[in-house]
């Protein structure tokens, strides 16, 4: 860690960061967020580390998903237990499936940062600045200006909300195994009659798994790892979080952090303080990304080469994964880095419908997701995870799945203030064709 400190990004150039125009509040209010005791323990950090490693080898699985952009009002019981009941009960089929423990890691209590492609947008008529998350601004007009306050407000949501999962963690929340408690209200809104039927059928087989091996008993769930992540997107606000513990610094506002497609430039601010934390960092992989570059900036942000440390997130759409997917796996294997690799289906099969309303196709979705397990397979790799932007809720965001949605369903219950998110349904649908293919993988043989 050579001529790096905590601070020391702020001399590079820099991308998608917010213009305040009050400096000096802005500054009192990360000295604030430096006082406020840390949100994570270096422990639980290093305990996640380890967790990774063992999916980079293939001995367990990574399970990364929550929201697109976390909300302020979303702090609250009701949205966090459905958060944490769909990742559950995703993880629950894909040890089903796998045979291997989940590594679950939320997009929560921390994800309120979002890049955009514009600094400006137009809306009903006007040019305001766009809508950076509810630590940047509000999604409201006349709230578009970014306010330092809010960074203050997002330490405190993401305390609040990690106190609640640690609530409902080491009170066991064993009720979200029981057969009772498996939402499948959709049933009666699918329109796809052998795809839900199918789907039903495998939950019950599930369900028969988890009473043969005892998941159902209360124990078990006093036992489970559940992390936190988030876009490591405002590095002012991240500096404030980081801390010295012996001879490492830890970023103690989320157990792992990722670097997005947007601000993984090599002489960039964002590689520069990433490579000087202990924190488990993941990268963003687009098809804007040349092999010879990803090795660069794997050395880069892991120079001792310690699996766990860096996972790299493929997002391409299911049209490019074979492309450019083969050339990275085979560079990174070449130079010998020691990477966890996960998929992220969700951002390269993002469309619009005719009325401009972004969604995305679930079959789209699986279609990548095939892609990415026939191109590590094929190159001899381990697929470590993958990671989505899901919700709980029975939104109405993404087409397609067991329930039929199409774009004329969207309107129904469109609620996400950036990129569409799988409902409950389309998550557990997910899970187990995820499941399916981790089975037959592990049986040596192609599963659809």
């Amino acid at each position: 860690m050579a001529n790096w400190s905590k601070d020391s990004w702020r001399s590079l150039p820099i991308q998608q960061q917010p213009d305040y125009a009050d400096a000096e509040r802005l500054e009192r209010v990360l000295q604030q967020i430096t006082a406020l005791p840390p949100l994570v323990h270096p422990g639980e950090v290093d305990a996640l580390k380890s967790s990774l490693a063992a999916a980079g080898r293939g001995e367990a699985f990574l399970l990364q998903g929550g929201d697109c952009a976390e909300r302020f009002i979303d702090c609250a019981k009701t949205p966090i237990e459905r958060k944490l009941k769909i990742l559950l009960q995703m993880s629950l089929v894909l040890t089903w499936g796998a045979r291997l423990p989940v590594v679950r890691v939320g997009r929560i209590a921390g994800q309120y940062a979002k890049p955009r492609s514009r600094s400006t947008e137009i809306v009903e008529g006007r040019e305001v600045p766009s809508y950076r998350g509810d630590n940047v601004n509000t999604h409201h007009l006349e709230g578009r200006e970014p306010d330092p306050d809010r960074l203050l407000q997002a330490y405190h949501h993401s305390a609040a909300t990690l106190n609640y999962l640690r609530a409902l963690l080491d009170g066991g929340f064993a009720d979200l195994a029981r057969p009772e408690h498996w939402n499948l209200s959709f049933v009666q809104q699918a329109k796809a009659r052998s795809s839900y039927e199918d789907l039903v059928g495998r939950i019950h087989d599930t369900m028969e798994f988890m009473r043969a091996t005892g998941i159902e008993d209360p124990n078990v769930w006093r036992r489970v790892d559940f992390f936190t992540s988030h876009e490591g997107l405002l590095l002012a606000y991240e500096q404030a979080h980081t801390e010295q513990v012996g001879e490492r610094h830890y970023n103690l506002g989320a157990h792992m952090l990722w670097i997005g497609d947007r601000t993984r430039q090599l002489d960039g601010a964002h590689i520069e303080y990433f490579r000087g934390v202990a924190n488990p960092i993941g990268l963003k992989v687009g098809p804007t990304m040349a092999p010879d570059e990803l090795v660069e900036v794997a050395q880069r942000l892991n120079p001792e080469n310690e699996l766990g440390r860096l996972t790299l997130i493929t997002r391409f759409g299911a049209d490019k994964v074979s492309e450019h997917l083969p050339a990275l796996i085979a560079a990174v294997q070449e130079a010998g880095c020691a990477v966890v690799w996960s998929s992220d289906p969700m951002h390269g099969n993002t469309t619009s419908t005719s009325t401009g309303v972004k969604t995305r196709n679930f079959d789209r979705i699986v279609a990548e997701l095939t892609a990415v397990f026939e191109a590590h397979r094929a190159a001899g790799s381990v697929l470590g995870g993958v990671h989505f932007e899901l919700t709980g809720e029975d939104v109405t965001e993404c087409t397609g799945g067991a329930q039929g949605l199409s774009d004329a369903d969207l309107a129904r219950s469109y609620q996400t203030y950036c990129d569409p998110r799988l409902n409950y349904a389309q998550s557990l649908e997910l899970a187990f064709l995820i499941a399916g293919r981790l089975r037959g993988t592990q049986a040596g043989v192609a599963t659809p």
